[in-house]
């Protein structure tokens, strides 16, 4: 039994504690069936219902991911949802375009058969990014490692015999392609840009650093593997 004053039930509300995560966690399941019962029932709405179930597979998968390989580390955090206020911005901004060509051009968001195609894109790059996940374990990290742990491997196998960076290329293709299920022309341009500047400084960064840690091992794996990520090496 808990103590009235007690700092307990406080700190189960901060970002490591289980309540916020819990809570969070119910408000994304919500938004799944959410989502996908808009696809199902509307007419008018479909890619906004498909995209709201994609948006919020893809953040739980985030948590449950971190809560299997680096229990220590997780916390609300976890779900990327305050991935970064530029990612908050990005995700305001296909809304707002989404909802206003909604109510001013109804016949820009009419289903076509790229609807269907973008639909497939979004789940192959939610597959892809969770394939490359799975595959590099506990060695795959939401943040770029600036030194190596003792348990720290390079992983060249399964999906990482065909991208360098599968994790970076599923959310690449991901992201553009929800503003494509959404038909938000203004949005693909600029999801397309922005996430392409995003992964191509970060694979920079983060290959400096691998390099660090695995030498000519990771040189040789780079000449032959492509980045996933276009016009980067």
């Amino acid at each position: 039994m808990v103590e009235k004053g007690s700092a307990i039930p406080k700190l189960a509300w901060n970002k490591y504690g289980a309540a916020r995560s819990a809570a969070t966690a119910c408000v994304l399941g919500m938004g799944i069936g959410a989502g996908l019962a808009i696809t199902l029932l509307s007419e008018t709405t479909k890619g906004f219902g498909l995209y709201i179930f994609g948006l919020c597979v893809f953040h739980m998968w985030e948590y449950l991911w971190v809560a299997m390989y680096h229990p220590n580390n997780l916390s609300v955090d976890s779900f990327l949802l305050n991935h970064s206020p530029e990612f908050n911005m990005a995700l305001f901004a296909g809304f707002c375009e989404y909802w206003i060509e909604w109510y001013f051009f109804p016949g820009l968001k009419s289903f076509t058969t790229l609807y269907w195609i973008a639909a497939a894109a979004m789940v192959f790059g939610q597959v892809v990014r969770t394939l490359a996940m799975i595959t590099a374990g506990s060695n795959f990290t939401h943040l770029v490692q600036e030194e190596k742990r003792k348990d720290h491997v390079l992983v060249t196998s399964g999906i990482y015999q065909y991208f360098r960076h599968p994790s970076y290329f599923g959310w690449f293709v991901w992201s553009i392609s929800t503003q494509i299920v959404l038909l938000n022309p203004i949005c693909v341009i600029a999801y397309y840009y922005a996430s392409w500047k995003f992964f191509s400084e970060r694979i920079e960064n983060e290959e400096d650093n691998l390099i660090d840690f695995f030498g000519d091992a990771y040189r040789q794996y780079r000449k032959k593997v492509w980045s996933g990520i276009p016009f980067v090496k």
